[in-house]
């Protein structure tokens, strides 16, 4: 009988490790070639594994809540398959390849892990596993490779998180750390590091609340909302300027058309696409806005991919990426719009359709909202919101003279990354947008 074994699928460039959610079989299960075997999460978004293989499930590796990293057996399968004579099954790959960071890490995570082979003193704490991200905060933050090692991790087999490194820098800030550093750098033996680390740890006491209180649990994916937006305030200075726009012209061409464009399409077609065209044509004009930046350099892509922040069901929020969207017309906007935002709301992303945004988008106008002041999407160094279209009194400004009219107004709002986009970049883009939709042609054809 030949023996297939299961590996953690890779599920998205920047993702290095998944968590387990559920097993759907056990060891000793029939299962079928692409039927389901465990579910898993990233921090972007769920998804299930199948079987690569038709057997009988021989030996799972991994519980519920284990971090694994991308690549790694994490079942085996038996299979009626003969196995050729003296053939052995390669051996499991190590939980640990530092080949597949420097593949896929930019270049700080290079440094770190050369840093660490010349630093090598035969502990242990050298070979441990840091992810892309946990690499990138350290080095924008000024953490060395041996601080590095000796922050407490909470994740499988004591791998640093994200929320420990962030933990870490609130504790060094406020001086807590610095006595229990000089401590660790001790002559220890390594195995017992560990151990140590536990037994120094303050033991935690159950908080009380007075009054009548409800307490709920954050889910998995609150969790990482939170560490997200923390993270995005840690790191970019943020700045928002204001602005509105009459869309007069834009709301009564979509009323003329959604009915035609809805028959001859077969989808609907709402604001957000619209909006995506503008904004797409606005960033040609700056492209400084669709950048990201890396240490001190700023990098600036040259793919427009626009993320579109969507509201789950759970009321949790998820942000699917509409991949080129300069080189879709509105037709295709559209579609790429109803698709995502329905496989969002029906748990049907893909890893891939969360990844790779440049921009971000939100309409916080949804749910009735005037305006807001949004939240930078990491690595991203600007996000838009728009809001409620409300019909309100202005002033008409006409080679006749001013006139009062009823029109269509929106409040548009550009948070921004201070450290490369200043105020002037970053209004002067927020009203070309604004522009952009006041002066939508009315007579557009479909």
């Amino acid at each position: 009988m030949a023996i297939v074994d299961l590996v953690m699928p890779k599920l998205g460039e920047s993702i290095m490790e998944a968590t387990v959610l559920k097993w759907h079989k056990q060891a000793g299960d029939s299962v079928k070639l692409d039927e389901t075997v465990l579910e898993i999460a990233t921090d972007k978004v769920d998804s299930e594994v199948p079987s690569t293989a038709e057997g009988t499930i021989q030996e799972i590796l991994f519980n519920v809540n284990d971090v694994v990293p991308i690549g790694t057996v994490i079942a085996r399968i038996k299979t009626s398959v003969e196995e050729p004579a003296g053939h052995r099954p390669p051996a499991p790959p190590p939980p640990i390849e530092k080949a597949m960071v420097m593949d896929t890490a930019p270049a700080q995570t290079a440094n770190y892990q050369a840093s660490t082979s010349n630093g090598s003193n035969g502990s242990s704490s050298a070979n441990r596993f840091y992810s892309p991200l946990v690499l990138n905060i350290a080095a924008s933050e000024g953490i060395s490779m041996s601080e590095l090692e000796h922050i407490p991790g909470t994740g499988n087999e004591g791998r640093v998180t994200k929320r420990d490194i962030l933990q870490y820098m609130s504790d060094r800030k406020s001086g807590s750390r610095k006595q229990e550093n000089e401590d660790r750098h001790a002559d220890r033996p390594s195995s017992i590091t560990k151990n140590v680390q536990l037994a120094t740890q303050e033991p935690r006491t159950s908080p009380s609340y007075s009054g009548n209180v409800e307490i709920i649990e954050m889910d998995r994916m609150r969790k990482l909302i939170a560490d997200h937006m923390v993270r995005s305030k840690h790191t970019s200075p943020h700045v928002t300027s204001f602005t509105e726009a009459d869309v007069t012209n834009l709301v009564m061409w979509r009323e003329r058309v959604k009915k035609d464009f809805e028959k001859r399409e077969g989808t609907k077609i709402t604001f957000t696409p619209l909006f995506v065209e503008a904004v797409v044509k606005c960033i040609k004009r700056f492209p400084l806005i669709n950048s990201s930046v890396d240490g001190d350099r700023i990098l600036v892509k040259k793919d427009i991919n626009i993320g579109m922040a969507t509201a789950l069901p759970s009321g949790n929020l998820i942000v699917p990426v509409i991949k080129g969207a300069d080189q879709l017309n509105l037709v295709g906007l559209t579609r790429q719009v109803n698709n995502l935002a329905d496989g969002a709301r029906n748990g049907k992303l893909k890893a891939d359709d969360t990844q790779g945004g440049t921009f971000t988008l939100t309409n916080v106008g949804t749910f009735g909202s005037l305006m807001g002041t949004p939240i930078i999407n990491q690595p991203q160094v600007a996000i838009l919101a728009v809001g409620a279209i409300k019909k309100r009194p202005v002033v008409i400004e006409t080679p006749h003279g001013d006139s009062i009219a009823i029109r269509h107004m929106m409040y548009l709002s550009l948070s921004y990354d201070h450290r490369i986009v200043d105020g002037s970049l970053g209004a002067t883009f927020l009203t070309a947008v604004a522009n952009e939709l006041e002066n939508f042609n009315g007579e557009r054809e479909l």
